[in-house]
């Protein structure tokens, strides 16, 4: 084998061992925040590196009101309790949107799969970036139940410029706690998700109040975990 060959090998062979020290770092951690407050994500890593301070401030499932979980169930993943982690409907609606448009927008993702890339990816989109998710979701699926899946996210989710969690976005909207959030709050603070630093200070734009609306009609069907 020659000199380059030897490098690639080696190359390779690093790669891999990064790889498995990823996935295991992620067990571990998911292990530990299978219990304990998840008080970091990529996404708040991130943010803290190149942006500033990070606002957030962990609620327990039932110290975050019904009416929220309601509305991230309606609005984001209608399926959450019935499935393991993928919505396969909404994963080949996603994928004939991306094929007729060229590029990849739609991603069809679930509250475990949007959970996945909050905590250990990035927001960057690649089929790669994809695989990832798909791995870690299944790795989140398997060792938390669906009402830890639903708390953290709800903790992690970014609602504004440096606010994570529904807590904080309760406090900072609303000068209140999660579990004090009414029909209405709750249904704003779920709309906001998709673009929630143009919303922050776009709160009476006529796209974020015409979700709200559709979310506070679909909030009663959501079907929350036991």
């Amino acid at each position: 084998m020659t000199l380059i060959g030897k490098f690639f090998k080696r190359l390779l062979l690093a790669a891999m061992l990064l790889i498995v020290a990823f996935h295991l770092m992620v067990a571990g951690l998911l292990v530990v925040w299978k219990t304990q407050s998840v008080t970091n994500s990529m996404f708040m890593l991130k943010h803290r590196l190149f942006e500033g301070k990070v606002t957030q401030s962990w609620a327990d499932y039932d110290a975050i009101a019904k009416s929220a979980k309601q509305a991230a169930i309606a609005s984001e993943d209608a399926k959450f309790t019935q499935h393991n982690g993928f919505d396969l409907q909404g994963i080949e609606a996603a994928h004939k949107k991306n094929e007729a448009s060229g590029k990849m927008a739609a991603g069809g993702s679930t509250i475990t799969q949007q959970l996945a890339k909050n905590l250990f990816l990035t927001s960057h989109r690649s089929y790669v970036r994809k695989g990832e998710e798909a791995l870690l979701t299944v790795m989140i699926e398997k060792m938390w139940d669906k009402k830890r899946i639903l708390t953290v996210y709800l903790n992690v989710a970014e609602f504004g410029n440096g606010i994570y969690g529904i807590d904080a976005a309760a406090h900072h909207y609303f000068n209140k706690s999660a579990a004090k959030l009414n029909r209405d709050e709750a249904a704003m603070l779920i709309a906001m998700l998709p673009n929630p630093k143009y919303y922050e200070k776009n709160r009476n734009d006529r796209r974020l109040k015409n979700k709200q609306r559709i979310i506070k009609r679909r909030m009663n069907s959501a079907i929350l975990p036991q």
